[in-house]
């Protein structure tokens, strides 16, 4: 059954934290990301006791910087901790090696493909000819080989990564949009529903349940279809 990951995106902890009461019964994961560590720091993420934690960082620099940086919230005992595919192959490999010190408790890592905010028309601006379906199983294949536990991605590739790669990867969607929501800022959406049945593992949610009038209940509706 695919897992909800509910998004805390807030640079106040008091804010997140309330959130975090409301919303932990209904989602396997808390994801605290970059807005809320620059803000907060460790000790922020240690107020959220909520657990399973999350960790959205990206890391993206040189290997040994990123080494470090994993080994730096290694005490915070995250579940999932994400870097950028795009740093390569020995950034990645250096990160594994890091995160193997924990033993069994070191966190999942996730390398993030390409932003559900990037369309074929961004990725070219940047120099990356052939779409995002390319580049995403491009940097999924040089991720995985490199010692990534899974992959955040978009919905629309989940099928076609799926395909390619079986099913050992750990598939992490953003870019989840119930029946009804604003897109936002994002460009490449889709419903829980969709999403779920394509194959993915978790789905991360942020305002759809934040911005909510009752974020508890639009959690547990999303909760529910997934479980249904």
């Amino acid at each position: 059954m695919t897992g909800l990951i509910a998004a805390l995106d807030s640079a106040d902890p008091q804010k997140a934290l309330a959130w975090a009461n409301q919303l932990a019964p209904h989602c396997g994961l808390l994801k605290l990301g970059l807005e809320f560590y620059l803000a907060n720091g460790a000790a922020g993420v240690r107020l959220i006791d909520h657990r399973p934690i999350f960790l959205d960082l990206k890391l993206h620099d040189i290997p040994n910087t990123v080494a470090g940086a994993v080994r730096a919230v290694l005490p915070l005992a995250p579940a999932m901790l994400t870097l950028h595919a795009a740093g390569g192959g020995a950034m990645i490999s250096a990160a594994r090696a890091a995160a193997d010190t924990a033993g069994s408790a070191r966190p999942l890592l996730l390398a993030v493909t390409v932003l559900t905010s990037m369309d074929a028309e961004t990725l070219h601006a940047t120099g990356i000819a052939g779409g995002s379906r390319q580049q995403v199983l491009r940097l999924a294949r040089l991720a995985l080989e490199a010692g990534a536990d899974g992959l955040v991605c978009s919905a629309h590739e989940v099928a076609m990564l799926r395909a390619a790669l079986g099913p050992a990867p750990v598939l992490v969607v953003p870019g989840i949009r119930p029946d009804g929501s604003a897109a936002g800022d994002q460009s490449r959406v889709m419903t829980p529903r969709e999403a779920s049945q394509a194959g993915a593992d978790w789905l991360v949610v942020g305002r759809p349940i934040t911005t909510a009038a009752d974020p508890g209940a639009a959690a547990g509706a999303i909760a529910a279809v997934l479980a249904a």
